[in-house]
């Protein structure tokens, strides 16, 4: 009887020879399956074990900890491609135009806002059943051919998107963050929709605002020396006012308001298991009454036109 082969083989590769057991497991591990730990090495299974049962580091607020702002990327992206797609809808309008081809209705007016922004917060497309336009329009801005305040308009809420959005992504997490940045931008356009419905809008500025709520909320929850949080609102606030007179300060109010209560119920939720569901329920009740308000307004309107 031939005697036992004393030689070890990895158990990933058998016919790799290894002498290196895996100090969780004790399995033989050739050198392409070790993995280094606080003590020896492990095997490619033992360390995704470990990974899976290690508790993932989770910011204040319960968001998971990312280095990278993905989503304020997304946003700016989608702002972007959505205003290169104004632009070539504006050619074609001025073409149309030149030809002597405009948009122009029974009474002599020219249907712009219908022909550059179809998708923006209108009352009139939410009446006839277009829902969308209270989240869309946040996605659209002015063109240059609205004169200098066309490019200004996309550049600044970029650039503020830009610089707000990064630290509110990094504190709340991509899931929450998204969560707050579409409810601020629906609550902005639902404030409009209640106050002055015949005033059409767009931009971005009512979600940005419900960031800068939420800069603001989450800075008195860590803590943080208030003194430059404090300016910052104070110039958020001067700008809302001394802004009234050139754009829509129902939608900045409306984001602001409901990007400070989306804010408030991630900072103040229980810090234990149920912190999740209760921040969760909040912005669904948030949800349930922005929609509730927009039928309830939409109903009053569709009764007048009749």
């Amino acid at each position: 009887m031939e005697p036992e082969s004393a030689v070890t083989t990895c158990y990933r590769h058998p016919k790799v020879e290894s002498h290196v057991r895996c100090t969780r497991c004790d399995r033989f591990i050739c050198p392409d399956c070790m993995r280094e730990a606080a003590v020896g090495h492990q095997c490619v299974e033992c360390v995704k074990e470990g990974a899976r049962s290690v508790r993932q580091a989770r910011t204040a607020f319960g968001g998971r900890i990312s280095t990278v702002p993905a989503v304020t990327y997304v946003l700016i992206g989608l702002n972007v491609l959505a205003y290169l797609a104004e632009l070539a809808r504006s050619s074609v309008t001025d073409r149309f135009e030149m030809l002597g081809a405009g948009l122009v209705g029974p009474d002599g007016g020219h249907y712009v806002w219908q022909a550059l922004y179809p998708a923006g917060y209108h009352a009139e497309g939410l009446v006839d059943g277009e829902w969308y336009r209270l989240l869309t329009g946040a996605f659209l801005h002015l063109p240059p051919t609205e004169g200098t305040f066309g490019i200004l308009h996309i550049v600044m809420n970029m650039v503020s998107l830009w610089n707000i959005g990064r630290v509110v992504e990094a504190q709340l997490g991509r899931a929450r963050y998204i969560t707050l940045y579409l409810l601020s931008a629906l609550g902005s356009s639902v404030l409009v929709l209640l106050i002055s419905p015949q005033d059409p809008t767009l931009g971005a500025s009512g979600a940005i605002f419900g960031l800068g709520a939420a800069y603001y909320v989450m800075a008195r929850r860590l803590g943080a020396d208030m003194r430059a949080v404090n300016r910052f609102m104070v110039g958020l606030l001067l700008w809302l006012a001394v802004s009234a007179a050139v754009t829509s300060w129902e939608g900045h109010l409306g984001g602001l308001l409901a990007g400070g209560v989306v804010t408030a119920a991630y900072a103040y939720a229980p810090r234990d298991r149920r912190r999740t569901a209760v921040q969760a329920a909040a912005c669904a009740g948030l949800l349930v009454l922005l929609v509730v308000l927009t039928v309830v307004k939409v109903s009053s309107l569709k009764s007048g036109m009749a």
